[in-house]
């Protein structure tokens, strides 16, 4: 049973991490950039719903819908104002100014709302549990997992079942193609962004009443990061999988690890997985087509 209870937690955890991991893959695909900042665009939709729920006073899905709305506008313009004047440029100077606005983001967090942890205000899932069979399942540990699986096929469908997700994808595949088709490229782009910071908010809202809010809560993107290498940054759903890979192992090293071992669990994996499978456990190798 506490195995059970165990693995729920970690599955629950590594959603998470998953969706934050889905935002690093869907811009490397798109733009081959590696956005060090997506975690800080789930701790900024997290606060951005904290005021919308907590302090305005709305209801807890329209609050949601409002902040993936605001995030995903803040990341259109993110990419347009800013990133896009980087893109041809060598990917350090890119890693670098991501980390650099992931640290702005966490001070201006820290300005705005405060650096003390918050309280997430009450949701339709808090403090409610399902007794299955002797497990008692947690709610919010639940939705977690729900609002991943729904996330992730909405996601596929949108991917292969609309014109917008076809034209990005065949940006990811080949921009200078795309463009000779007439696919609007950047704007293409700067959408990829804004669908990123909605899938980063969604994860923030999801998780923030099990982890809080704090501006600290970016470093999250840290661990996601190691899924997304760990699931290979080609494959979305490699990304879930490493995702919950991550989670789970750090949950069961919590118990029955000495303490310390959930800290670097995660590195742990993704060095093994880098020694022995560079490109991920679940990517497959594709050739761009010129």
């Amino acid at each position: 049973m506490e195995l059970l209870q165990l693995l729920v937690g970690g599955i629950a955890q590594g959603c998470v991490y998953g969706l934050i991991a889905l935002g690093f893959v869907l811009i490397y695909k798109a733009t081959e950039m590696v956005n060090f900042a997506q975690g800080d665009l789930m701790m900024l939709g997290s606060f951005v719903a904290l005021t919308l729920i907590g302090t305005i006073g709305m209801n807890y899905w329209l609050g949601l819908l409002v902040a993936a709305l605001a995030m995903a506008a803040f990341g259109y313009l993110l990419d347009a104002a800013v990133l896009r004047r980087i893109i041809g440029q060598p990917q350090f100077a890119v890693v670098i100014l991501t980390i650099s606005i992931g640290f702005l983001f966490r001070s201006f967090a820290g300005f705005v709302w405060g650096h003390e942890t918050q309280n997430f205000p009450e949701t339709p899932f808090t403090n409610r549990i399902i007794n299955a069979g002797g497990v008692i399942l947690s709610l919010e540990h639940l939705s977690i997992i729900c609002g991943t699986i729904i996330l992730a096929c909405l996601l596929y469908l949108f991917f292969n079942y609309t014109r917008l997700g076809n034209a990005m994808q065949a940006s990811s595949q080949n921009q200078l193609a795309a463009y000779y088709m007439g696919i609007p490229v950047k704007h293409i782009n700067s959408l990829i962004w804004a669908l990123s910071a909605v899938v980063a908010t969604i994860a923030g809202v999801l998780f923030a009443p099990v982890s809080l809010v704090d501006p600290g809560n970016g470093f999250y993107g840290i661990k996601a990061f190691a899924a997304a290498v760990i699931g290979g940054f080609g494959s979305l759903l490699g990304t879930v999988l490493g995702g919950l890979i991550i989670g789970v192992s750090e949950t069961l090293a919590a118990r029955y690890l000495p303490p310390g071992f959930k800290e670097i669990v995660a590195y742990l994996i993704m060095l093994g997985v880098l020694v022995l499978r560079p490109h991920g456990l679940f990517s497959t190798m594709q050739r761009k087509k010129v």
